[in-house]
């Protein structure tokens, strides 16, 4: 079995260099505001860096990673996700901890801004992995979560997406720590014009999200439907691990997307040794990373 991260540092492993990339979606438009994009991505870096540089777990960089992005209105998830059939939000995430394999998760959830933690209050309660609906809603007024309106997740821009039923897509983080854990986190509010109750591959562990701190993290987004069925975030970590090769490893998996899951999309991972890659099959996929060697967060779009 794997040793925790105090574990580790007990026995006397050195650590690790810190490393973080961030996804904004394979269904991201470069046609539609892009310096909000390159702002927000910045931004979202620039808050899960911070937890790392001040010492701080992979977990929590994630978490506060996607939660900038979960708050950015020009991002599908939180504020600014896209609108089901009966014009509503449901929103899904999932978070992973690479250590002990510890995960929670979140499926049609409403009225909360930040699913990614309510995704992290789950696994740290342990009894479960994943709440869906009203369930979900329930355990989060138990951990005393803020609740919001439901119509403030809804943006003009989203009506409008919603009325013509363009592309969704998804945010995500995966990041190292210094005690050498390997976190990802995935959020994200579907596809447009979705039936009521669909969940898609962010809520799933081993499909949207999946992290081993021996191996390595992922987050994907795109076709959920093409993520499910070929369980791609577990599969990438083995083609990681068999090529030991992150941006080659990244490239397949997305080759598997396409070929066998039959739908596009793309992939961010980070090996144990903190190497950041990532792939797509679609036009553009909002990226960001940060590590030791940067002064500022690598925003390359």
């Amino acid at each position: 079995m794997e040793a925790g991260a105090s574990e580790r540092e007990a026995a006397g492993m050195t650590s690790r260099v810190p490393a973080l990339i961030v996804h904004g979606g394979a269904g991201a438009d470069p046609a539609d505001a892009l310096d909000e994009l390159r702002i927000g991505i910045r931004e979202a870096v620039a808050s899960g860096w911070q937890v790392l540089a001040d010492g701080g777990t992979a977990l929590d960089a994630v978490e506060a990673a996607v939660r900038t992005l979960e708050a950015h209105p020009r991002f599908n998830a939180g504020r600014g996700a896209v609108l089901n059939r009966d014009g509503g939000v449901e929103l899904d995430a999932s978070i992973m901890e690479g250590d002990r394999l510890r995960s929670g998760a979140v499926g049609a959830v409403s009225r909360i801004l930040h699913p990614v933690t309510l995704a992290r209050r789950i696994l740290e309660d342990g009894r479960q992995i994943l709440l869906v609906g009203e369930g979900a809603l329930a355990f989060a007024r138990e951990q005393g979560l803020p609740e919001c309106d439901p119509a403030e997740l809804i943006t003009d821009r989203q009506l409008k997406r919603w009325q013509a039923a363009r592309t969704g897509s998804t945010v995500g983080a995966v990041a190292l720590d210094r005690h050498g854990t390997i976190a990802a986190a995935t959020s994200s509010g579907g596809v447009p014009a979705k039936l009521p109750g669909r969940v898609g591959d962010s809520a799933l562990i081993g499909c949207g999200t999946y992290a081993e701190s021996t191996l390595g993290g992922l987050s994907c987004t795109g076709n959920g439907e093409a993520i499910i069925r070929v369980v791609l975030a577990r599969r990438g970590l083995e083609i990681l691990k068999a090529l030991d090769n992150p941006e080659y490893a990244a490239l397949v998996t997305v080759d598997v997307l396409t070929e066998e899951g039959r739908g596009d999309g793309g992939v961010i991972l980070v090996d144990w040794r903190g190497r950041t890659a990532f792939a797509r099959s679609t036009p553009f996929m909002p990226v960001g990373w940060m590590n030791p060697s940067h002064r500022a967060p690598v925003v390359p779009f």
